[in-house]
């Protein structure tokens, strides 16, 4: 697999997302892409109680830890690499997570528009 290059929404170098969790979908730290990645891990998201309770709500049970994949299970105010397609999904619901726009893949375009990245970005980075 050969990843995109790594460069944020604003165009500039793509920062990390987490590490504790890690996170991305070659469980870097970042929200890099490729090709293969056909769930668009490329918005880099901060966890609230409502955004878990509605990605399990809508099949995507983010907060129960699953030992056979090292994963220990999310809780608000862990940042991590989200489908773009969910975030949207989310947003449109009215219950999407904050994002840091510096750790979120310019690929996150293709799905979410600048303007609605924006709208939940956070100040923190």
């Amino acid at each position: 697999m050969i990843q995109d290059d790594p460069v944020n929404v604003l165009g500039g170098p793509l920062a990390p997302c987490s590490v504790a969790p890690l996170t991305g979908y070659f469980r870097d730290g970042h929200c890099n892409t490729c090709a293969e990645d056909a769930g668009s891990h490329t918005v880099c998201a901060i966890m609230t109680d409502e955004f878990l309770a509605y990605s399990k709500y809508v099949g995507n049970d983010l907060t129960t830890p699953r030992p056979e994949y090292d994963f220990s299970g999310l809780k608000a105010g862990d940042r991590w690499c989200l489908c773009a397609a969910r975030f949207l999904q989310a947003h449109d619901e009215g219950c999407a997570p904050q994002v840091s726009l510096e750790a979120t893949h310019r690929r996150a375009l293709e799905v979410v528009p600048l303007a609605t990245l924006f709208e939940h970005a956070t100040r923190q980075g």
